[in-house]
């Protein structure tokens, strides 16, 4: 039997209207330390969106999930993380922050393969 390691998890929500309180799951970043990685896959839902804002800025949120991805990734799309090894970038990106794009809580698991959590997680939880 091959070995599993831990994983964090986080769900990546869209939260159009912070007075109201309503939000949907448009990705999820993924940790390994074992493996050193971060990674994470984002779905925006536009129609869900617009439902819940008709006035909501799709581009500015689709920037928003690129820079998660992008913080994931490292470099240069990293911006101030760019440096940082992949459990700090992942503690940033979870931290609470009320913005339209927040990250949820963080959950654990067991997994062979980090990468296809990812995938795994995203069609689970977000499309």
């Amino acid at each position: 039997m091959s070995k599993r390691d831990v994983f964090e998890y986080a769900l990546v929500r869209v939260v159009p209207r912070m007075e109201r309180g309503e939000c949907f799951n448009a990705g999820v970043i993924v940790y390994c330390r074992a493996k050193s990685f971060v990674a994470a896959r984002t779905h925006l839902d536009e129609a869900k969106l617009l439902a819940l804002d008709p006035a909501a800025d799709v581009a500015g949120v689709r920037a928003a999930l690129g820079a998660v991805r992008g913080v994931c990734g490292g470099g240069e799309a990293a911006g101030q993380a760019a440096g940082d090894d992949a459990g700090r970038r992942f503690r940033w990106l979870i931290a609470p922050r009320s913005t339209v794009v927040q990250p949820g809580p963080v959950h654990t698991g067991l997994t062979l393969d980090p990468e296809a959590e990812v995938e795994r997680l995203l069609d689970l939880l977000v499309r």
